[in-house]
């Protein structure tokens, strides 16, 4: 979901987990010249096609294959504890985005995926205070923002991918304990 608070939640993990690296979805939109136009003029910038997903794919394989040369490791982390001992050897990416489980070359990649969820209006404020380039016009956001996202949702509920749903409601202080929680919890049974 557009302004869910995806990127704050990646960088803050970033920082507090071993060797982690973010690769971001929005770092592949294509240049606005390339993004195709509808009926009523606006931009489509949440299909997949706005985006360069085969250069995304090939960053994530790189990384995969490399992850201590990939350019995309975090310095220390700034928070250690005692479940993170012995980490040296463990690499962490997280991959963020608001189309990453609709793009098939992307689902068999993932030991875990996240999803932030928001109500329409709540969506639709936070939307309203961002700023975008290009400007979104008046009923993008109506007209096309969260139709799609209804879409993709619905899209990858109907492939059955398993996901776990996070409430963007909450306060960022509760979604990062949860979601660093169930990484280290991920992480624990991959060294059992």
């Amino acid at each position: 979901v557009t302004n869910g608070g995806k990127t704050t939640l990646a960088e803050k993990l970033k920082k507090m987990l071993p060797n982690c690296g973010i690769i971001s979805q929005d770092d592949f939109f294509k240049p606005e010249s390339e993004v195709e136009t509808d009926e009523r003029g606006f931009k489509l910038y949440d299909v997949l096609d706005a985006l360069y997903m085969d250069e995304m794919v090939k960053s994530i394989h790189n990384w995969i294959k490399s992850p201590a040369s990939s350019g995309v490791v975090t310095e220390e982390r700034q928070n250690t504890c005692d479940n993170l001992k012995n980490t040296e050897d463990v690499y962490i990416l997280i991959v963020e985005g608001f189309l990453l489980y609709n793009y098939e070359p992307l689902n068999e990649l993932w030991n875990r995926r996240y999803f932030l969820t928001l109500p329409y209006e709540e969506c639709k404020r936070r939307r309203s205070t961002r700023v975008y380039q290009p400007a979104d016009t008046p009923g993008y956001f109506d007209g096309h923002v969260w139709p799609m996202y209804l879409k993709y949702k619905n899209e990858f509920e109907e492939n059955a991918i398993n996901v776990v749903y996070l409430d963007g409601t909450k306060s960022q202080e509760e979604l990062l304990s949860f979601v660093y929680s169930d990484i280290i919890q991920e992480l624990q049974k991959l060294r059992e």
